[in-house]
Formats: structure tokens, sequence, C-alpha cells
């Protein structure tokens, strides 16, 4: 009598085999190993996005509200990285590094500052066993940190303007709903802090940099984005003015601040008593502007262009660009196609473009075509019998699924061209659906029912802060309370006689409105 466990392996290679020759293999491997999502984007878009944020970009850890950045989502951030701080540097800002602790007398120097972040600094109060005398504070946000170091470092016109900019993480702990990227305790960002000897030489420079987050969104991320001025309700604790680049997000309704860029003004130059001697030995107060984004960019991204299949990466930022993938028949010529595929994938590197080859003889074609589509690598190379044959291979876009035959002459320059093309389509596919969510309003009763249609609603506002609180105190359900997102820069034409959308108030302006994260 033959051994059980045998017998089972027989049979188990009987039905490979079978799925096999029948053209099933990819539908018995996908059981098999669970490989795809469980839910789609449309019906639940939190399980959604938490599956899709699985797919290689961060491992969940035992901290609530901590996550593993995994290499597929570094990348993303250090290919950002490198733009911007070649950026900054042409503006002369230098990069430094500041202590992750604060002390408590520092902090609480700038009160009204403080008072936003309050809720979320968090303390370390042990030395092992032992209490400290006197609990030590995890940086928020780094103003109360580097400022005392302005003061002692500014003594006259010849030492402005002082740009400096870190690289850092940031601790802020108090929230209810932990997200990948979007609200996480611990998050990577960029912060730069600058002081000037005059106002206009701040303005100057807060434009500047919202016009670098622009791009960072738009042309590296493909996510379409609104430049504008933040409320006085909205405005950094503690500046004079905040300015943002707003996202939003259709699948959910919600706007999300994607990076900032403030004016603070003299407040902290009055606080931390960062003064200067004048051309005219006189002593005048400096003008600060701060400024960053965050990791929180990468939670932008999938949302906005992730579908049920998993990711779906710009070309610009995805670390894998090609992925090259062998398709073997049964006599075919395996060793051919693999040697194809590895140098196919090799004269593309050499070009530039960041490719692989998936050799792993474990997994069928179609397994592999599942899980690159998960992880939203921009475009997949089919090298078969057929393709070795005609000295040609098969692309097939992640954006749209488009196929296309290709001769391997003239590869390198055709995957170029297609990985502009992808960038491109998936930006004015992004920015399609967002502008499909644009609702303009007059009256209350219309805003109502578009803050219940999820809709990014521009309405005509007087500007005044009490009407802003009003509003979020008349919408505010389980849900979330709607708020101003931004004043867009580019103002739609405000009619004379225009009034506004909750006060009946003359109206000053045009001003986005929504729930946001």
């Amino acid at each position: 009598m033959a051994d059980p466990s045998e017998q089972k392996e027989k049979v188990v290679k009987e039905k490979v085999a079978k799925a096999s020759s029948s053209g099933q293999k990819k539908k018995d491997v996908k059981k098999e190993t669970g490989l795809g999502l469980s839910v789609k984007k449309d019906e639940n878009f939190g399980e959604w996005y938490s599956e899709v944020c699985k797919q290689d970009m961060i491992e969940y850890y035992d901290i609530s509200g901590c996550y593993i950045l995994r290499p597929w989502s570094m990348a993303i951030w250090e290919i950002m990285q490198i733009f911007f701080d070649a950026e900054i540097k042409k503006m002369k800002v230098k990069n430094c590094y500041f202590p992750l602790f604060v002390s408590p007398g520092v902090l609480e120097k700038e009160k009204d500052h403080i008072e936003g972040f309050a809720p979320e600094v968090a303390w370390v109060t042990k030395s092992g066993k032992s209490d400290l005398e006197v609990p030590i504070a995890i940086r928020p946000t780094s103003e109360t940190v580097m400022y005392p170091y302005y003061s002692k470092w500014i003594r006259g016109h010849r030492d402005l303007p002082l740009k400096l900019n870190q690289w850092c993480n940031v601790v802020r702990w108090e929230f209810s709903n932990p997200t990948p990227f979007i609200r996480s305790r611990e998050f990577l960002w960029q912060e730069g802090h600058t002081a000037f000897a005059t106002k206009a030489e701040a303005d100057e420079e807060v434009l500047q940099i919202l016009e670098l987050y622009r791009r960072i969104y738009e042309e590296y991320l493909a996510v379409p984005v609104v430049k504008g001025m933040k409320s006085e309700n909205e405005k950094f604790a503690g500046g004079l003015y905040t300015t943002s680049v707003e996202a939003f997000i259709p699948n959910t309704g919600r706007g999300v601040q994607g990076a900032t860029s403030h004016c603070l003004g003299q407040n902290f130059a009055k606080m931390f008593e960062i003064n200067f001697e004048n051309e005219k030995a006189e002593t005048e107060m400096v003008w600060q502007n701060s400024w960053a984004y965050s990791t929180r960019t990468i939670g932008v991204m999938i949302m906005t262009h992730g579908d049920d299949k998993g990711l779906v990466l710009p070309p610009k930022v995805a670390s894998v660009q090609v992925v090259v993938i062998p398709v073997p028949y049964k006599d075919a010529n395996t060793q051919g196609i693999y040697d194809a595929c590895t140098a196919t994938a090799s004269a593309l590197c050499e070009a530039g473009i960041r490719a692989e080859e998936d050799l792993r003889d474990n997994y069928s074609p179609g397994w592999k075509y599942s899980d690159w589509e998960m992880k939203g690598v921009p475009l997949r190379i089919e090298i078969g019998p057929r393709d070795l044959e005609n000295d040609q291979v098969r692309t097939v876009r992640r954006d749209n699924g488009v196929k296309e035959d290709i001769p391997r002459g003239s590869l390198v320059e055709h995957v170029k061209e297609l990985l502009e093309k992808i960038q491109q389509n998936m930006y004015e596919v992004a920015k399609q659906k967002r502008e499909a969510c644009v609702q303009e309003v007059k009256t209350w009763d219309e805003f109502i029912k578009a803050l219940n249609e999820k809709k990014l609603i521009l309405a005509p506002w007087c500007d005044e802060e009490e009407v802003e609180r009003d509003v979020k105190a008349r919408t505010k359900g389980e849900t979330g309370a709607a708020k101003t997102l931004c004043s867009p820069f580019d103002q739609p034409e405000l009619p004379e006689g225009t009034l506004c959308f909750a006060s009946g108030k003359p109206a000053k302006k045009w001003t986005y409105w929504g729930r946001s994260y």
C-alpha cells in the first residue's frame, strides 16, 4: 500500500500539471497563495487602503500608530528628497540637524505656538527606573528647538538671511484614528526654518517653496493640488499666515493638506529675541518662515492612484519602473527567453531606466503579473517564444492595461516614451476625477447637499473666523465637521453683491470647503 503522504503529493502534482495544461495555473496559484486584494476601493476604502499599504510599502509595528517603512516606500521618499534637496540648495538653503529632545522651558516659551501642539507632545519621564528631575519633550516640530540658537547666531545684517533645513523625524502622539502615511505618531519630513531682514524677502520665499511642493505632487506623484491661503483658524499656530497645497480624495470626499509654507512674521523673533543690527546701526527683529512636507505625500499618492489590483506608481517615483517577465511555454527555448529578459533589463538599466527581470522559476507568469501589478510597477515587459522568434517584446501598461508589441531594436526609446506617457496620463486622469468632484455653491442648502455628496466645495465666504467656527459646529457629525481647506490663489471672478453662503454677509473671496484628513 502506498504511503499516504506520497499519494497526496502525487495528486497535488497531477492537479498542478492539469491546471498548467488547461491554462488555469494562474487561477489555482492565486487561490492557494491568496494573491490579490480582498476588498474593492469603492466598497470599503479604509480596508482597501490598509491592504494596499501592506503591498511592500509598510509593515505594521507593535506600537499603535507607528509603521515600518519598507524599501518600496522608502525609495519613493528618497527620490522626492533628491529633487527637493537639490532645489532648496539652489536657493542657498543649507542642511543641518538639531536634537530630537526639547526642554519644557523652551517648549513653553511660545505659548500660542505650543498650545496648537500640546495634546500631541510626547514626554520622556524616566531613565531606566529613575524618574527624570525634569521631563523632556520629543519634538512635534522644531521652532522652539532651533530659534534659541538663531538668536545666538544672528547679530547683524550680514548674518542674514539664515536659511536652514533638516531632514528628520517628528513625533505627534495624540489622535484616535492612525492611518499609514496620513496620520502616524512618528513620521519623516523636512522642515525648513529661515530668517530674513525684511518681510518682502520672507514673502517671496514662502511662494517659492510652495511652488516646489506643487511640483512634488503634480510632477512626481501625478497628484493635482490647489495652491492657496489657509484661514486664520487653520493657519500655523503662532504664525503670521500659512499657505498650502491641498489635495482631494474623490473616493472619500476628503481634502488632504499636502504641504505647508508659513510666514511666521516676527512673533517668534520677539519671543526668542532674534534681533539684528541693520545698516544704520539700528536694532530690528528678523522676519521668519518655516515650511515642511512629510511622508504623508506617499499616502496621498496611494489614495489617488491605487485601484482594485493594488498600487499604481507614477514612473518618476517608482523604484522599479519596468519589470521584465519570461513567458516560457512547453518545449520552448527557456534559457534563450531567460537570457533575453536579462539582456533587456540590462539595456534599460544602462539607459537610466530602473528595470528588473523576474526569473523566479517557482511562480507562473500569471502569478508574477498579479504580484507586480499589486506592487504598482508602471510597465511590464513580457518575453515568450514568439517574441524571441520575432525579435520583439510585449509591453503592458499598469495605468490602463494597454498592450503593445515593440521591436527590441527600438526598445529603450519606446520605453522612455511610454513611461512619460504613463506619468502624464496618471496626472490627467487624477485631475479629471478631482475636477468632477468640485461643486460651486452659493447657499447653505447647496453647501449641505454638496457636503453629503462628498464634493470639494467652492463657496463665496465673508472671511470671518466666527462664521467658519459656526460652519464647523453646524456640520459636526460622525464623519467629522466641514472646514475651510484653502482660499485658492487662482480666484474665480467674484461678482459685486455676492453674499457669503453661510452668513449672508458680503463675500470677500472664494474658498474651498470640505471634510479633511
